[in-house]
């Protein structure tokens, strides 16, 4: 559907507006193999990367590598990105997995009677009308209700006799209730309960945008050790993407070098949909040779959407944090040596520790486990370098 919606309705060749599958999915061929064998295997999997970086792509791709392959499965989204609450979450879960399985309200009704009774989660008819929700509480969820919920996808697998995937987007949100630890303790009692059954019926697949929050639930404290397989997702290859790009005007008719191509990849870091909105721009703006003032236009054009919120960005920092920032792009890697802390005014190894943390909280830097930083955003990194640090291209 998503192919002939590209092919039919887009003008440009380059899409960034929604994720891709099919002949518009740009290499990854190693995760898509990766992830594939493990939902084959009926293993949880867990993702997460920077917001646009692909990775609704690729679990898409997947499971439409798995369909083509004959692979036969129910999938369920659940995109936690505006839910804050417990019970919202487990409304819109059970909203989710129902419909993907039943299709009228008299079903509806009767799963839940049925998979859910004892709880507090029950069938609306005038909110089901009002709000379409399937699911709905008619009291505080408690650790039953909660369990219960975690288990429907199950009950509902093996009573359908079809697999499912339940797909949960923005998973790190979870943590802004209270309760977070007791849905997670949960939620691997039901993962570890089915992984020891011989014919599994359903897995999850975690997705998330909050690089460090994800961190900090998989490899920090590891909420979920020995539950769920991590999927790392890499920088596309830059032959895949000289390759997509020249083919992408090629097909407009129009022609870019390809020291282009690859200088973009390197700006953007391979990510692309900033660099599909890059090439978009500029197939926008000729008929024919794209060259390098076209190139610079463009980029003007891309910062200036997005410097109104890297300005905001920077405005919500302190001074000892922009000066981590600086410290970051200067290539610093030991942040409490004394010359650092003096250079940088960080005043103490502590406060080394705070900056770094608060960095990562704010979701602006990581850091490796040789505690090498990394900003996420790579247009943000080009923004800060040649506009608010202005640091010379010499020294970059």
């Amino acid at each position: 559907m998503y192919d002939e919606l590209n092919s039919d309705t887009m003008e440009t060749p380059f899409i960034y507006s929604t994720y891709v599958t099919g002949k518009n999915f740009i290499g990854r061929k190693v995760e898509c193999n990766t992830m594939g064998n493990l939902l084959s295997r009926q293993e949880n999997v867990v993702i997460y990367a920077p917001p646009k970086s692909g990775k609704r792509s690729l679990i898409q791709q997947t499971l439409f590598n798995m369909r083509l392959a004959g692979g036969q499965f129910i999938a369920c989204e659940v995109n936690l990105f505006n839910i804050r609450s417990a019970e919202t979450f487990l409304t819109r879960l059970g909203t989710a997995v129902i419909r993907s399985c039943y299709s009228t309200p008299a079903e509806y009704g009767d799963v839940i009677s049925r998979m859910l009774e004892g709880t507090h989660f029950v069938f609306d008819q005038e909110r089901f009308a009002r709000y379409d929700e399937v699911v709905s509480l008619n009291w505080e969820p408690d650790a039953n209700d909660i369990d219960a919920m975690l288990r429907l996808p199950g009950k509902i697998a093996e009573e359908r006799g079809n697999r499912i995937f339940i797909i949960i987007e923005e998973f790190q949100n979870l943590m802004e209730d209270g309760r977070f630890e007791t849905i997670f303790s949960l939620l691997k009692e039901v993962m570890m309960q089915n992984s020891g059954t011989e014919d599994r019926k359903f897995c999850f697949i975690f997705s998330g945008s909050k690089v460090n929050a994800m961190k900090y639930i998989f490899e920090d404290y590891k909420y979920f050790y020995r539950t769920v397989e991590h999927v790392p997702i890499t920088p596309v290859d830059g032959r895949d993407i000289v390759e997509h790009v020249m083919r992408g005007f090629q097909n407009s008719g129009k022609v870019i070098e390809q020291d282009m191509i690859r200088a973009s990849c390197e700006l953007f870091r391979g990510n692309l949909w900033y660099i599909n909105h890059y090439m978009a721009i500029c197939d926008s703006m000729t008929k024919g040779y794209i060259n390098d003032g076209i190139l610079m236009e463009a980029l003007r054009m891309m910062l200036s959407l997005h410097e109104p919120r890297f300005m905001r960005m920077m405005y919500s920092l302190t001074v000892y944090q922009i000066n981590m920032l600086k410290a970051i792009l200067d290539g610093v890697v030991k942040f409490s040596a004394t010359e650092v802390i003096e250079k940088y005014g960080f005043n103490s190894s502590a406060n080394v520790r705070r900056v770094k943390d608060a960095l990562c909280k704010k979701e602006i830097v990581t850091f490796n486990e040789r505690d090498e930083a990394l900003v996420l955003d790579p247009l943000f990194e080009h923004w800060l370098r040649k506009y608010y640090f202005e640091i010379p291209e010499l020294q970059q």
